[in-house]
């Protein structure tokens, strides 16, 4: 990203990366920039771009005593690169101090990928401060089923659409960068929202669907979970099992992912108490202030 300084609490776009620097005070340099960076830093995150691996971490080591390297995507999405680069990826994540990553799963995949010492999970967050509290939606106004993403492999929109529909004829889904020409056919798309825009749209929906096999940041799962909305989605994800735990299925289970749609379509008392655990977990294991305190342990 090419801004230089500190994220702002009431910034519009507060996406996963954004409310990390936020919550950390943190300043926010341009990996291009790094050897030019003449401020020194106790500890610098880098996130490596999916699409321009190659990075040096020596350069950002002028200015950091230490660095750490964020998971970026999925833990597989680096051997689709050549070889060379590959190689490259594995030396830049085995020469850093710290790796930090998504989830449970990708802690013991770059445990076991690079045998590094100090592979450490950094939750996925959202700073609630830019948000409109008096712009969402009350539960008992919402309606309607949004899938977590459009009709390709990476976002498994299809899984999500076959089962939205045990709750609605009409499925929603939000605009993506890979969405695929025809998908207005069968989804209804919304525009493309910039973060706090989002959130105030989400809240309109009573059910969220997910079944992604790409697992990452998990901020879909997460943000149902912050509004009460149960959402349904596969394991290995740590919002959705964490914040979603009787909602959560194998992946490729959708018969399963049937059943619990049903339930919750069929069942007042089950959706209430859905919604209710994705609350009360989503305050007890990823409130902010409860991140901060875990970054507190891992430094101090």
């Amino acid at each position: 990203m090419g801004f230089e300084g500190k994220v702002p609490r009431n910034h519009p776009n507060m996406r996963t990366e954004f409310a990390w620097m936020c919550a950390l005070n943190a300043d926010h340099h341009s990996i291009v920039r790094a050897p030019f960076v003449t401020e020194q830093y106790d500890l610098g995150i880098v996130i490596i771009p999916k699409k321009n691996p190659e990075l040096n971490l020596d350069d950002i080591k002028l200015s950091c005593k230490k660095v750490a390297v964020m998971q970026e995507g999925p833990n597989w999405y680096w051997q689709d690169y050549d070889l060379l680069k590959q190689v490259n990826y594995f030396n830049t994540l085995s020469s850093a101090d710290t790796i930090f990553v998504h989830n449970y799963l990708d802690k013991i995949y770059y445990q076991g990928l690079t045998n590094h010492s100090d592979v450490k999970l950094m939750p996925s967050l959202m700073v609630e401060d830019a948000i409109d509290k008096e712009a969402l939606t009350p539960e008992k106004y919402r309606g309607e089923v949004i899938i977590g993403g459009n009709f390709v492999s990476w976002y498994g929109g299809f899984d999500s659409y076959v089962v939205a529909q045990e709750l609605s004829d009409k499925v929603f889904a939000p605009s993506m960068g890979r969405k695929q020409p025809g998908e207005e056919q069968l989804l209804n798309h919304l525009p493309y929202f910039d973060w706090k825009n989002w959130i105030t749209q989400l809240s309109k929906f009573k059910y969220g669907i997910h079944l992604m096999r790409t697992h990452a940041a998990g901020t879909f799962a997460l943000n149902c979970a912050y509004l009460g909305i149960p959402c349904i989605g596969y394991y290995g994800l740590d919002t959705q099992e964490v914040c979603h735990p009787n909602l959560t299925v194998e992946v490729g289970d959708l018969i399963s992912a049937k059943k619990i749609a049903k339930k919750l379509k069929e069942s007042e008392e089950f959706y209430k108490e859905q919604s209710e655990v994705a609350r009360t977990n989503y305050k007890k294991v990823y409130a902010e202030e409860n991140f901060i305190e875990r970054f507190k342990s891992y430094i101090c």
